[in-house]
């Protein structure tokens, strides 16, 4: 594809994407992600599996009938190499924390300003961060054993998620220092005093970018995906950690992938943009 139509479609999706946010108020927004997992599970044929959660309630349609949906495999053969993405820039601050069990995911939330994403000259706010076992995107087919959501929203109630994939092999730093909490924390938050979210380490520049959704109900689209493109490690333990302090049933929580449905997805390497990998 020549860079006319790459910069069409990077316009055609910026569009879209700002159509959607601005559809989103802040208070929707930062509580879009369904909070009781009753109604809907990860397993098909109970009903209330993937497939069906957008028949469950009317305002999950998107789940079903989305076109910009959430997550989806990363095919190297469709990735298109766009260096003006620019460099990821983070601006975290230590703030104080509290860990949720949701039920459906085990999630960190900050209380007070943890610092910024900015992605095209708009600043996200950090909000909060969660996992995935077994991860929902995938790399060219291949599913990963974790997947870490950190959750960020603008003033104009426009959501961006930095997602980050892991193998089994060293134990991760962020959880390391989370999981005695991870593995006691039932129906009351347990507080965690001021977590410096600096520690959630990327180990990498590069990054896929794509317009997508939240990938549990409602399915809310016009969601900048952020997905790292290294491949980091996390111990058995953790997983399992996380994996026990879940309801029973939602030990495996991870959306199957979706359609991509002629959506441009984006690689930013500074190898093409003259620095280093």
């Amino acid at each position: 594809m020549g860079i006319l139509s790459i910069r069409s479609s990077f316009c055609f999706f910026a569009l879209v994407f700002v159509a959607h946010g601005l559809l989103l108020t802040l208070s929707t927004a930062s509580q879009s992600e369904v909070g009781d997992e009753t109604p809907f599970t990860y397993i098909e044929g109970t009903g209330k599996g993937p497939k069906e959660w957008g028949q469950i309630d009317p305002h999950w349609r998107a789940c079903s009938t989305g076109k910009l949906q959430s997550p989806i495999d990363l095919l190297d053969e469709r990735v298109q190499v766009f260096p003006n993405l620019g460099k990821l820039k983070r601006d975290y601050k230590p703030a104080p924390a509290i860990v949720r069990n949701r039920g459906h995911d085990i999630t960190v939330m900050w209380k007070g300003y943890a610092g910024q994403i900015n992605i095209n000259g708009t600043y996200y706010k950090l909000l909060q961060c969660h996992w995935h076992s077994p991860s929902e995107h995938t790399f060219n087919g291949s599913k990963y054993d974790l997947e870490l959501h950190v959750v960020h929203l603008s003033s104009h109630g426009e959501i961006a998620v930095i997602g980050i994939v892991y193998k089994y092999g060293r134990p991760d730093p962020f959880l390391t220092k989370l999981l005695e909490h991870i593995k006691v924390v039932r129906k009351e938050d347990r507080d965690l005093g001021v977590i410096n979210p600096g520690i959630i380490k990327f180990g990498s520049r590069k990054y896929f970018r794509y317009i997508g959704s939240l990938t549990v109900p409602p399915c809310t689209e016009g969601v900048v995906w952020t997905i790292i493109r290294k491949v980091r490690t996390v111990s058995r333990e953790q997983v399992e950690a996380l994996r026990e302090a879940v309801h029973d049933g939602y030990e495996a929580n991870a959306r199957p992938t979706q359609r991509l449905d002629r959506r441009a997805v984006w690689l930013y390497t500074p190898r093409d943009n003259g620095g280093a990998a």
